[in-house]
């Protein structure tokens, strides 16, 4: 199989120096024509070598970097916007290499926060858009990323999945988005299910190694001889390792390890202990795997990543190449950012102290986007096509009796399979004999037993499969989102039909959201009309949407610290053990589809 080398990857992948564009940097960097911007008087962080430099100074022309040094008088003229750093610190513009843009937030809301921070260049997943929106859906979305004050690329979703309608991309389809320069890579995908599936992923592997992409991985609870198998296949990183020991595991074998701290998992102080290790860290990254609005506008973006890691005792420089130079080393782009040269991207984040990452200034594309506390570049807003705001097709309203589960005639008692949650994510098989009550399997919330459907908007549109669950502790009502992992399902657990039926029939009237309904009431609602996975409002209102449904969510039994994550989980093909889609339940020991009864 042959693959394309380092250098033809990252000319397919984004724009890269013009012959105009090469002789005007070196006239610049010699000092023949004068650089558009120079930050002077810094101590540059050196990803390359490790070191810092005092007394630096940078000269940009357009949206790259045409000279680094000491003596940066030659390149600035009359015209030459000058920052003068005054002897405060300068990084390389931040990347999160593993993010989930396609949830909650449009991308112009999002990038209000996340530029301010230093983040540069972000790669994303698709994999929500996809099994909803198909091809079109992925280009509309790709294109709200484009024209950007920061670099957005992204990943094709592998589409492994617990329902059979949405499992694994089509080829042809997958060679189409490899095409795009703004594609690097195939996302992530579980090694269970691809070991399940090996006829299915391995010529999508293929396919995306010909291109000359990468391969992003997801290993979670993989080690040894399974382990290897699947770096074997080409899977070139994972976000997935806890702790030091699973980190090393995967660095030792060639894996570039994507350390989070996002909103799902926050693992960096527990990874940070193979510091002590004398490891060689040039492949372990820093990712967020997604934030939340709430985190976003508290805690902020890579920076606080970035920050955590110094404080769990990273190396302050070896934190920062963490989050730049080794991300672009992975996606083979470190020839155009990852660090501060001439030929890369003017991509430069002005700090009070390499211990303090808190940006003054952030310069991107050779442009000053954030400066002083003022976002001076403002994100591009995108007018989504009419299909990407109709993507909920349920073809009739649901009825209470369409979340019935019937038993046969005469039978007073059966053996069922019920989803049990473990933790908040993590779920189990439990058989249980339930009584059946006028011919059917009811809800009781006196044993914690509820009721739980996934019902598809897409490609069996109305298609139901109804289940049962334990441990969810909703006392009364129903809680539904249009949104669920790696699915084109509606998902909804309710103590009772009705209030389940309004609630599947509420986001059908929103086209998308998240809605907690009781005795036929909606108490509270989060409207997602952008693919059934994007809010069209500002990052408060999203954020005190998703506070209500907490709090309401809260009142009404449930435990756990972020109810909706729990419900749109429940039909992902990465988090062990049982799940559900609208086939029947999935038990991802195996990969076999089931019925609710034993």
């Amino acid at each position: 199989m042959k693959q394309i080398k380092e250098s033809e990857i990252a000319m397919t992948i984004h724009e890269t120096l013009c012959h105009g564009d090469s002789k005007q940097l070196i006239s610049v960097a010699l000092g023949q024509e004068k650089a558009d911007l120079a930050v002077i008087n810094a101590n540059l962080v050196n990803v390359y070598t490790g070191e810092i430099l005092s007394g630096c100074s940078v000269s940009c022309k357009g949206k790259w970097i045409a000279y680094t040094g000491h003596d940066p008088d030659h390149t600035i003229g009359p015209e030459t916007l000058v920052i003068d750093a005054k002897g405060k610190t300068v990084i390389p513009g931040l990347i999160d290499g593993h993010a989930h843009l396609a949830w909650l937030f449009n991308i112009s809301e999002f990038l209000k926060y996340a530029m301010k921070g230093g983040t540069t260049t972000i790669v994303t997943e698709t994999l929500e858009v996809f099994p909803v929106a198909g091809y079109e859906g992925i280009a509309d979305f790709l294109d709200s990323l484009k024209d950007q004050p920061i670099k957005i690329l992204a990943t094709a979703p592998a589409m492994v999945s617990t329902s059979k309608a949405t499992f694994g991309i089509p080829k042809e389809i997958l060679r189409k988005l490899l095409e795009r320069n703004d594609i690097i890579g195939l996302g992530e995908s579980y090694w269970q299910g691809v070991f399940q599936n090996l006829d299915i992923m391995v010529p999508l592997f293929e396919e995306t190694l010909v291109a000359g992409k990468t391969l992003e991985g997801h290993s979670a609870g993989a080690s040894g001889k399974k382990l290897a198998a699947y770096v074997a296949a080409g899977i070139s990183s994972c976000h997935e390792p806890i702790n030091a020991e699973q980190v090393l595991e995967r660095l030792r074998m060639g894996i570039h390890v994507m350390a989070r701290e996002g909103s799902i998992r926050r693992e960096i102080e527990e990874i940070s202990k193979i510091k002590d290790a004398g490891t060689d860290l040039r492949r372990l990254t820093l990712v967020t795997d997604g934030v939340e609005p709430e985190d976003l506008m508290e805690k902020g973006y890579m920076e606080f990543v970035v920050q955590k890691a110094i404080d769990s005792g990273f190396d302050p420089v070896a934190a920062v190449q963490m989050a730049s130079l080794n991300v672009a080393e992975h996606f083979s782009l470190d020839g155009l950012i990852g660090g501060i040269a001439p030929g890369k991207y003017a991509d430069l984040v002005i700090i009070p102290d390499i211990r303090k990452i808190e940006a003054e200034c952030v310069i991107s594309n050779g442009q000053v986007i954030y400066q002083n506390g003022e976002l001076l570049s403002p994100p591009r807003e995108h007018v989504f096509a009419e299909t990407s705001l109709k993507t909920v097709r349920i073809p009739k309203k649901l009825q209470p009796s369409d979340f019935a589960i019937p038993v046969e005639k005469g039978v007073s008692r059966a053996e069922v399979r019920v989803i049990e949650l473990i933790t908040d994510l993590v779920t189990r098989e439990e058989n249980m004999i339930l009584a059946a009550v006028d011919g059917e399997i009811r809800s009781n919330v006196n044993q914690d037993i509820l009721k739980i459907a996934a019902i598809d908007r897409t490609h069996q549109p109305g298609k139901t499969f109804v289940g049962l669950i334990k441990g969810f502790q909703l006392r009364t009502g129903a809680i539904a989102s249009s949104a669920s992992w790696d699915t084109s399902d509606i998902i909804v657990i309710g103590a009772g039909n009705a209030d389940m039926a309004a609630a599947v029939n509420r986001i059908y009237e929103l086209q998308g959201g998240a809605v907690v309904c009781v005795n036929g009431n909606i108490l509270t609602e989060l409207p997602l009309p952008v693919f059934g996975l994007i809010s069209d409002k500002s990052m408060e209102t999203i954020s005190q949407g998703m506070k209500d449904i907490k709090h309401t969510v809260s009142e009404l039994g449930v435990p756990f610290p972020d109810p909706l994550l729990t419900l749109v989980t429940l039909t992902g093909a990465a988090i062990p053990y049982l799940r559900i889609c609208e086939q029947g339940l999935v038990n991802l020991k195996h990969g076999k589809t089931l019925g609710l009864f034993v």
